[in-house]
């Protein structure tokens, strides 16, 4: 097909699909992730006697994370260092997004803080009263939470989504005479 042809409805259906659904088991992945997180705040607080009931920042904070990876990946940023050995590509990948999802985050709260009429200075102002361990606790967190999954993302590109699908949720069929040796 001829670059400047345009795509047909079926094709751009069939992508906009693909897109939907990386987005939503990336939103799923980083979900859980955050989540557990939470848990785990909710579970010291309450030792000391605190309640915590932001479960739904978790679920928010997952698809906004989802949609700026999908934007990075839509502008072809993340495709640098593609054809070196998987670990480059991988440390590449969640740096950069790291990095991006920072930089978002600022924006965002640059403009909660104009919306709320405090300006932008003053929205990073609300941002920074968080302390700077939480911020660098929730940063670390996250650069956490993308190392594996952008393991498995360069994976599934290397070796093909549905080869990779089908190791981890299909029964192995093991050559004769191979025992179950793990």
């Amino acid at each position: 097909m001829d670059s400047r042809t345009p795509p047909s409805r079926s094709g751009l259906r069939t992508r906009a699909y693909r897109e939907l659904k990386v987005f939503g088991l990336t939103a799923l992945y980083l979900w859980i992730f955050l989540g557990s997180f939470s848990l785990y705040r909710r579970l010291i607080l309450a030792e000391a006697g605190v309640s915590y009931l932001n479960y739904g920042f978790a679920l928010v904070e997952a698809l906004i994370i989802a949609k700026v990876i999908l934007i990075g990946r839509l502008f072809g940023f993340s495709r640098r260092y593609e054809g070196e050995p998987l670990i480059v590509p991988v440390a590449y990948k969640t740096l950069f997004f790291g990095v991006l999802v920072m930089a978002f985050s600022l924006l965002e709260h640059m403009l909660e803080g104009l919306f709320r009429g405090q300006g932008g200075l003053g929205g990073l102002h609300e941002m920074f009263t968080l302390g700077i361990y939480e911020i660098s606790a929730r940063v670390l967190m996250l650069i956490i939470a993308l190392v594996p999954f952008f393991a498995l993302m360069e994976m599934g590109r290397v070796l093909g989504m549905d080869r990779l699908s089908a190791m981890f949720f299909r029964k192995p069929v093991l050559p004769q005479g191979r025992g179950r040796d793990a």
